[in-house]
């Protein structure tokens, strides 16, 4: 495995390698993980998932507010008066979340759900706005433009806590809910209606998932959630804020521990002279002060020929990336590509060398939730096989590239992190072993955790948080008569992310066990197809062949496609067009055509 990484690197330099690790790892991993890529190959060329979930809604959470991070935890959620859920469906994505959302609207809270599909949740929901697709700034600015044409404000907050307003009124003063009917496709009554209940509640939450970042507009979506909490001063306090809900067990603890290009552990940019001089010097390395390329990016970069070499731990880029002809040809096209994991996946079957590895109850080592929880983790069962531990296989490779590394216990390794990240400085591993998990920032030993943060100030340079305008643009790609229909992509209930893990699960995979397309009756009717009948969904880019399955939750036009089925891949079709902010692609909205197979 190190031979060949080697090799690359001595004839082209760090940059002709690339790493992507893991958000269902461990903290210790991702750490370990992009120090290796960092110190190790010389280069900052290494991301993970969270260029394909969140890194949009990142982007503008670091731009604003100065913290990528949640400002209050999920169960919160029990002291709000009002809540909103926009671009995700808990009840399939985030079960338990759904489940602190179900209990607190049992208890008199009120959901305020924006949605372009009619998900579950939705018959819990005090107002429903079922938007069409891709229109989520011209949704949220039509609800900034009620709240300041209204007077519902919250003027002192405004005046003491952010700067740009001015900014912001100037922008949604022609979003007027009337003129954004048309294209949002909600009446503007609804609209007012929904913008007072949020703004006059004495404590009101936003939670958004993927719907909100998988856009090339997915940075001002968050850019115009950010806007609404901060100018109805709805933060800093219980039953408030702004929580982007992480699907992966470890995606927060992961970008939290530098496994992203652009950053070092707790968010300190690589191009920041300063900060590369300090992890430079702590890990007595020369490092890059460029940043790297993102998931989308490596791609691009090995196909022109200028990275040949990756390793990539516990991820499946051939089932995850948009636009699989064009990802998986660029695996092909590797001289050199180390995998590790759990199972032989699609990525593997492009591998020169794979490396068995461990599942979670295999190991030890912390993972930081949606929550900012800090949970420590036991081995539970042996290896099977071959089989070695995450970490290890790590440090091996960087011993295989001159690395002095001699870690013998994952505390090690954490211990180490901890010392590059002030964020959980309090949080010693003995603290973890007596409580299991302590919630950050956590300054030191006497400190309980915090569990809302903002409360007096915002981690910026001003203390103040920064409101960014947003115009409305559309989608890379449009509708014509030749693709005359939307597509959306996802996740089942039944099957997380590529299926390497459920559909491999008996019990899960004989309860959705073949491919399905989710269109609406009349799409369907208009095409000559019944509900069950084998149906081909086609795009500029690719093709696929599932089962059609009819869906009321969907309006005409719209089909959602799960992406977990490896012979119907979703990916397939989707459009690899970048937020030009968060560099994540445009999953939510790609033309197809639907035909009878």
């Amino acid at each position: 495995a190190t031979g060949g990484l080697k090799k690359i690197k001595d004839e082209l330099g760090g940059d002709g390698l690339a790493g992507f690790g893991s958000a269902k790892g461990s903290n210790e991993e991702a750490y370990l993980f992009q120090k290796l890529v960092r110190a190790g190959f010389g280069t900052n060329n290494v991301d993970h998932c969270t260029r394909l979930c969140h890194a949009s809604s990142v982007a503008a959470l670091l731009e604003g507010i100065g913290s990528g991070a949640v400002s209050n935890q999920v169960e919160d959620v029990k002291q709000a008066e009002v809540f909103v859920v926009i671009g995700s469906n808990p009840t399939t994505n985030h079960p338990v979340a759904a489940t602190f959302m179900k209990n607190a609207i049992k208890n008199g809270k009120k959901l305020i759900l924006l949605d372009p599909r009619q998900t579950d949740i939705a018959r819990h929901a005090t107002h429903f706005l079922q938007f069409n697709p891709s229109t989520d700034v011209s949704l949220l600015n039509s609800i900034l433009h009620v709240i300041v044409d209204e007077g519902l404000t919250d003027d002192k907050f405004i005046a003491e806590r952010t700067v740009d307003f001015e900014a912001i009124k100037a922008n949604v003063a022609d979003y007027s809910p009337e003129k954004m009917a048309p294209v949002t496709g909600i009446d503007a009554e609804d609209v007012r209606e929904v913008a007072r209940l949020y703004a006059k509640s004495k404590g009101s939450m936003i939670f958004w998932g993927m719907g909100i970042s998988q856009h090339i507009h997915g940075t001002d979506n968050s850019r115009c959630l950010i806007a609404l909490s901060m100018i109805t001063g709805q933060i800093g306090r219980p039953g408030t804020g702004l929580h982007p809900l992480r699907g992966q067990n470890n995606v927060q603890g992961a970008s939290d521990a530098g496994l992203i290009p652009m950053m070092f552990p707790d968010y300190k940019r690589v191009d920041n002279p300063e900060a590369n001089a300090r992890f430079s010097e702590y890990w007595n390395a020369e490092l890059d002060q460029k940043a790297g390329l993102t998931v989308v990016e490596i791609m691009h970069a090995i196909l022109d020929g200028k990275i040949r070499g990756m390793y990539i731990m516990g991820e499946n880029p051939a089932m995850s990336d948009p636009n699989l002809n064009h990802a998986r040809a660029a695996l092909a096209a590797l001289d050199h590509l180390v995998v590790q994991d759990m199972f032989l996946t699609e990525t593997t079957a492009f591998a020169d060398v794979v490396l068995p590895a461990s599942g979670w109850a295999e190991k030890d080592g912390t993972v930081s939730n949606t929550d900012r929880r800090v949970q420590l983790g036991k081995a539970a069962v042996p290896l099977p096989g071959e089989a070695r531990q995450d970490l290890w296989i790590i440090r091996d490779i960087g011993k295989g590239l001159s690395l002095d590394w001699n870690y013998t216990h994952v505390s090690e390794v954490y211990d180490e992190m901890r010392g590059a990240m002030p964020s959980i400085a309090g949080i010693t591993w003995d603290r973890l072993l007596e409580n299991s998990s302590v919630t950050y920032p956590c300054a030191d030993a006497d400190d309980p955790g915090q569990g809302v943060v903002f409360v007096k100030d915002f981690p910026t340079p001003s203390g103040k948080a920064r409101l960014v305008a947003a115009k409305s643009i559309p989608a890379d790609e449009q509708p014509d008569d030749e693709y005359p229909l939307i597509l959306m992509t996802g996740r089942q209930l039944e099957h997380w992310h590529t299926g390497s893990m459920t559909r491999r699960t008996e019990v899960l995979d004989a309860i959705e066990p073949v491919p399905i397309v989710y269109v609406n009756r009349e799409d369907l009717q208009a095409i000559g197809l019944e509900a069950g009948g084998e149906i081909v969904a086609k795009s500029r880019r690719g093709e696929l062949r599932a089962f059609a399955r009819a869906d009321a939750a969907l309006k005409q036009g719209e089909v959602f496609i799960p992406f977990c089925y490896h012979e119907a891949a979703a990916n397939l079709l989707t459009n690899e067009a970048l937020d030009p902010f968060g560099k994540i692609p445009e999953f939510k909205f790609c033309a197809i055509k639907l035909q009878v197979a």
